[in-house]
């Protein structure tokens, strides 16, 4: 399991490039938002970990759904494990821009995302480091394959509190990209959408889920 919390940081972190293609504009938005002198430190910080709590509460409800599944439905989770290689797999080639398939899986997320994102005019204007954290709970909730990928694991692990821990390690792993763009490092950000660099991420996470299909054959025989 301790493997599974180190993979969940390395997808976040390898999906970097994605984070600031579907998030940077968001972050960009708050961070200009907020008056000019302030430190906005407090508040970047208070957005991000207000978006990595939504995704462990997510990660809990998955955990728990692949718990009950496994207990009363008699699902085996090496079947779960599978569905999480595949969608890694899915994820490289949707971020290599050779397979759109899990632009789909977003559609999901859509329907809830269009009764919670109204909530944010009741935020809006970010005047507290409280509501900077508000803020990001609800943006955890943005459609996003990266995290639905992601949530397969979580789904895979058969527990809540591990399936927490797995998004929350993803979290974590998302937050040097986000955190560049807040921060205004110029350079970094334009290394991960290098087309080079993010086709490169893109082959590891498919060879991280080839890997993570053959361990759960290994299960299976």
């Amino acid at each position: 399991m301790e493997l599974d919390f180190l993979s969940a940081f390395v997808i976040g972190l390898l999906g970097g490039g994605h984070c600031i293609a579907m998030c940077g504009g968001i972050t960009t938005m708050l961070t200009s938002a907020l008056p000019q002198q302030i430190n906005k430190t407090p508040f970047i910080l208070s957005y991000n970990v207000g978006r990595i709590f939504s995704y462990s509460l997510i990660g809990a409800i998955a955990g728990l759904t692949g718990s009950l599944a496994i207990k009363h439905l008699g699902f085996p989770i090496v079947t779960l494990k599978i569905i999480a290689g595949i969608f890694l797999i899915l994820l490289g080639l949707y971020i290599g821009q050779w397979l759109l398939w899990i632009s789909k899986v977003e559609v999901i997320g859509k329907h809830l995302w269009q009764h919670l994102s109204p909530l944010s005019k009741k935020i809006i204007p970010i005047k507290s480091v409280k509501k900077s954290f508000l803020l990001g709970t609800l943006w955890g909730w943005l459609p996003c394959g990266l995290v639905y990928s992601t949530l397969t694991w979580s789904l895979a692990s058969g527990n809540a509190i591990k399936g927490g821990l797995i998004m929350m390690f993803f979290g974590l792993g998302t937050l040097p990209a986000l955190l560049t763009v807040s921060f205004g490092f110029t350079f970094i950000k334009l290394l991960m959408q290098n087309n080079y660099f993010r086709k490169t991420m893109a082959l590891l996470l498919i060879s991280y889920g080839i890997l993570t299909l053959k361990f759960a054959y290994t299960q299976m025989f």
